[in-house]
């Protein structure tokens, strides 16, 4: 390539790093493909052929969906892209995920900047807009995928949903391809406060679980929740209102308590991840974590519930340590 040819692609990639600054969808998009195949050779040197391949460079668009806004050369896009990709495909091969939740409210310092970027331009609020136009069997692999902290593995997602891993690669596969299309049609559309109701929703888990040590579960659901509401594990229902109150009445007599660490909340689908404390006398009681996952009725009520017990990631090493 010429100087002046060089020059040019600098400039376009500047201009268009600057539009997806600005939260142009289209801008971002001509940046990926334009930087397509080098991306792909990264991914591939790292992971080889195979469908990891797609998973990373799917996961890769989406963080730069997500942290477009950090990047601070945008002439230097491309090598910020192949990074990402680089990032995600050691993180895979490590056992761990590449994204982190897009929703998490209590930042660490490295994150910011980004962060703040997705607050002033509203970019998140835009997310949840088109992620409320998935269908249910896709909306909830991609939420747990890229929202929660303790449910984003394949294995994990799999188990939680009651699907293959298979199953979950090529819904997660069709949520990115109809995703992108959502964020094109909602772009101009007027999006719900993300933040107002992400903080709504954590003080609701707090009143929720405070009215469970009060005595007042049963209370609760019969005045927030569904009547018909149902505990699945997996795609199977295992239960109804009852049986929920049972078992929160078992675990606190128990001496269990659960804590809030972190909360997804869409119109359509509330994640509450919790710490399980136990007993002093009986440390191993029950897992260490749990996530609620909810689903909502038209009228904004929790309606069908599942509890999931997120399986710990292994730490490379740990065994021999």
């Amino acid at each position: 390539m010429s100087l002046n040819g060089s020059e040019d692609a600098r400039a376009e990639d500047v201009a268009l790093t600057r539009a997806a600054q600005a939260g142009d969808v289209a801008a971002l998009g001509l940046l990926l493909e334009r930087h397509r195949a080098g991306m792909r050779a990264v991914a591939l040197s790292i992971l080889g052929p195979g469908p990891d391949v797609d998973d990373v460079l799917q996961d890769a668009a989406l963080t730069a969906l997500r942290r477009v806004g950090d990047v601070r050369d945008p002439a230097a896009v491309g090598p910020w892209l192949r990074m990402v990709v680089r990032n995600g495909a050691r993180s895979l091969l490590r056992g761990t995920v590449p994204t982190g939740p897009l929703d998490d409210l209590v930042l660490r310092a490295a994150d910011s900047g980004p962060e703040r970027w997705l607050e002033d331009n509203a970019l998140r609020d835009w997310i949840w807009e088109a992620v409320e136009r998935l269908s249910p069997a896709l909306r909830l692999p991609l939420v747990l995928r890229h929202f929660t902290t303790g449910v984003s593995s394949y294995e994990q997602i799999a188990s939680a949903c009651g699907l293959p891993v298979g199953t979950v690669r090529s819904r997660l596969s069709q949520a990115r391809a109809k995703l992108a299309q959502a964020l094109a049609a909602t772009a101009d559309d007027a999006h719900d406060d993300t933040a107002r109701r992400t903080r709504a929703s954590r003080a609701e888990a707090h009143e929720t679980l405070a009215a469970a040590e009060r005595g007042h579960f049963a209370d609760l659901l019969r005045e927030r929740w569904s009547p018909e509401v149902a505990l699945l594990s997996g795609k199977e229902r295992v239960g109804d209102r009852d049986l929920l109150i049972r078992g929160m009445d078992c675990d606190l007599a128990a001496g269990i308590r659960q804590r809030l660490v972190h909360a997804v909340a869409g119109r359509s689908l509330t994640v509450w991840e919790m710490d399980i404390v136990n007993p002093p006398d009986n440390p191993d009681h029950c897992p260490p974590s749990v996530a609620w996952l909810m689903t909502h009725d038209s009228a904004g009520r929790v309606h069908r519930l599942r509890l999931h017990h997120p399986r710990p990631v292994p730490v490379p090493g740990a065994a021999a340590a």
